[in-house]
């Protein structure tokens, strides 16, 4: 059994990275859950920098693996890599993405964009890893689905006929950008024989 915890304190979070990680001997912790507080300047200038903040902020507080993540998306239309690693920021500071999405839609419907998720991980031996998973979509034209939250609403994967709020968790977590980069870190796990 792999005791891993997560840099987050995040409850949605946890729920999907525990339905990505089904089947596998992996319990996993929030940090609230080990009593280990957190709050990391993320300064960095990649969605890997951010995850290694993320996972070295709490480095010499456990012996669990840690696993710590950064996402973002970047839209063709609003210029290279943007917002990249502002996502969440760029959604909170236009009102958040309830007001944002429907603006999107409209405004730059049908461009181009790609979702990323780095992931940090750091073993009981200090080992450092990253893995980055990547999909590339197109911008709705309208919002739809009531399943996600942030962008799902209106982000359409390729090969999608609708936005990932349309679809259950069960399918979306297999085409996500966070799925690509779990199934990086499990195959890792593997190779090294760290997993049952």
């Amino acid at each position: 059994m792999i005791n891993m915890v997560l840099a987050s304190n995040n409850e949605g979070k946890i729920k999907e990275y525990n339905e990505l990680f089904f089947g596998y001997n992996i319990k996993l912790y929030l940090l609230k859950d080990l009593n280990i507080v957190s709050d990391p300047i993320e300064n960095g200038t990649s969605y890997i920098e951010n995850a290694l903040i993320k996972a070295n902020e709490i480095k010499n507080k456990t012996d669990y693996y840690i696993l710590a993540d950064d996402s973002g998306v970047e839209f063709e239309a609003l210029g290279e890599h943007f917002p990249g690693i502002h996502t969440h920021r760029y959604a909170l500071e236009n009102g958040g993405n309830e007001k944002l999405n429907p603006k999107l839609a409209k405004e730059i419907g049908g461009s181009n964009g790609t979702f990323y998720c780095a992931l940090a991980l750091i073993t009981p031996k200090k080992e450092t890893v990253t893995f980055l998973g990547e999909v590339k979509g197109k911008v709705a034209n309208k919002c739809e689905g009531n399943n996600g939250f942030g962008y799902d609403p209106i982000f359409i994967i390729d090969g999608n006929e609708h936005p990932n709020a349309y679809y259950s968790d069960e399918i979306k977590n297999k085409m996500s950008h966070r799925a690509k980069a779990v199934k990086l870190l499990l195959n890792y796990l593997k190779e090294n024989n760290l997993l049952d």
